[in-house]
């Protein structure tokens, strides 16, 4: 079996421009979110939004705000996504994501998308990710700054496999 997912983590309007936490080249990084939507549903490997809904009050992601949901340019790419809803940094902790992937026969995950040093990272080393090989594309991801987004990806790299939307299109 070969039936990776990707995972569009945390692609939300407080992270740009107009929102309450703008991250580095948010605009650049969602370009490549829609890159790697785009070759995902060309090779019928099943897209999985996750969105963060803050659990109380918080500077970011309060429910119901404007700033949490989901960037419409991500949901015109991928307008059939089932949505994961969480309230931690691991996409997995407390939600229905290991159901979702397990009803769609998922055996790898290719992950991206906000914050790279926090939920990308999180999510990738989750203890619920051990059982998957795990690609994270670096450039359909960022954070608050580009160091910090090196960082996060060098630190990855010796546990799961960084790519770019680019090299994921060529294998």
């Amino acid at each position: 079996m070969n039936q990776p997912a990707l995972i569009v983590i945390d692609v939300q309007n407080d992270y740009f421009a107009d929102g309450a936490f703008p991250l580095w080249q948010a605009d650049a990084a969602l370009s490549q979110v829609e890159a790697a939507v785009a070759h995902a549903r060309a090779h019928h490997v099943p897209v999985i939004l996750v969105q963060h809904i803050a659990a109380g009050p918080a500077p970011f992601f309060n429910r119901d705000s404007h700033g949490v949901a989901i960037h419409p340019r991500l949901l015109a790419a991928a307008p059939e996504a089932p949505v994961v809803i969480k309230t931690h940094a691991d996409s997995f902790l407390e939600t229905d994501l290991q159901a979702t992937l397990d009803a769609l026969g998922v055996d790898s995950l290719w992950l991206c998308g906000m914050m790279t040093h926090n939920c990308v990272t999180h999510t990738a080393l989750s203890p619920a990710a051990a059982r998957y090989p795990v690609t994270v594309l670096g450039d359909a991801s960022t954070t608050v700054s580009e160091i910090l987004h090196i960082l996060a990806l060098r630190a990855l790299a010796p546990r799961v496999a960084v790519k770019t939307v680019a090299a994921l299109s060529a294998s």
